[in-house]
Formats: C-alpha cells, sequence, structure tokens
C-alpha cells in the first residue's frame, strides 16, 4: 500500500491505521452477537458498544476532514453517547460493512491531509481547542486502545486470542 501522505507528520499515524483497519475485523471475527452483548456481571462496556464507537469515531474523523458517510448506527453514538445499557446495538456483521465501507475512503482523505488543514484548530469539546492534526492522534491511539478491549473481551468471553499474523 502506498504511504506517502501529502504531510509527512502523518506517515507513522498511516502505519498504524493501516494495522487498525486489519486488527479491527480480526477483533471481531466469530463473535456471536449474543456474546458482543455481554457484559460478565461488571458494568465494564461491552464488545458492541466498544467496537460501535471505534467505527463512530472512524466514521467522525473522515467527516472532520470533509467525508458525507454515515453507518448503520449512528444514533446510538452520536455525541459520542456512552453505553446504553437497554439497547441492542448493531450486528457485528453491520459493523464489520460499515468498518469495510469508511476505511479506504478515510485513508485517502488522510494521504491527502496538507499541513494548513492538519494545523487548524476546532473546539474538540468545550473549553478545549485541539488541532485537526491532535485530533487525528488522539484517534488512532484511541482505535488501539478499543482494539485492544475488544481482544481482552474475546478472551473473557472463550474465544481465540486475537491473531496479528493472519
Amino acid at each position: 500500500m502506498d504511504i506517502r501522505p501529502e504531510s509527512s507528520r502523518l506517515y507513522g499515524f498511516l502505519i498504524l491505521f493501516d494495522m487498525h483497519t486489519k486488527f479491527y475485523p480480526r477483533a471481531l471475527k466469530g463473535i456471536s452477537d449474543d456474546d458482543a452483548h455481554q457484559r460478565l456481571d461488571t458494568v465494564a462496556n461491552h464488545m458492541a458498544w466498544i467496537a460501535g464507537s471505534a467505527l463512530h469515531e472512524r466514521y467522525e474523523l473522515a467527516a472532520m476532514l470533509g467525508l458525507k458517510e454515515q453507518h448503520a448506527g449512528y444514533a446510538l453514538f452520536q455525541d459520542h453517547k456512552g453505553i446504553q445499557a437497554d439497547l441492542r446495538y448493531p450486528s457485528v456483521a453491520a459493523y464489520l460493512k460499515d468498518w469495510a465501507h469508511i476505511s479506504p475512503l478515510l485513508r485517502d482523505a488522510l494521504l491527502k491531509a496538507d499541513d494548513e488543514q492538519l494545523d487548524t484548530h476546532f473546539e474538540m469539546m468545550p473549553g478545549y481547542e485541539a488541532s485537526v492534526f491532535d485530533y487525528i492522534s488522539f484517534q488512532i491511539y484511541r482505535e488501539a486502545t478499543c482494539i485492544g478491549q475488544l481482544a481482552l473481551w474475546r478472551r473473557l468471553l472463550g474465544y481465540e486470542a486475537l491473531r496479528y499474523d493472519e
């Protein structure tokens, strides 16, 4: 895959982005929709929420870079909503379909982002301003965290460990 971004500042993030693009579906491989909603008598976020949240944030980053795309579970995650315990989240298959759709589009947008765009500031949350570059770095970090949580849930639910070598 070509990794020659317009801004050299994104090179390392694109390597991680490509890794996450592969690891996310591996983390969900074989997970049943019922198991994805298991919380094992804890208040921890279940796999369905974690996977949906990671997906939603990838779509949010795409929107920041000018893409007008939306995923099946958008309303459940809009405005960065936390887990809603009584709701049934989209299926693992729906998440995988939406992930496969947005990932190449977002990768292309990241490749084309220039330094001027990366230095643009916005209000990330009330009272906190960040640059687009800061937001990209936060989202790349967050994706890794979410994939790590999905990998842990795989083991807690009795599934084979996440495979990095497939």
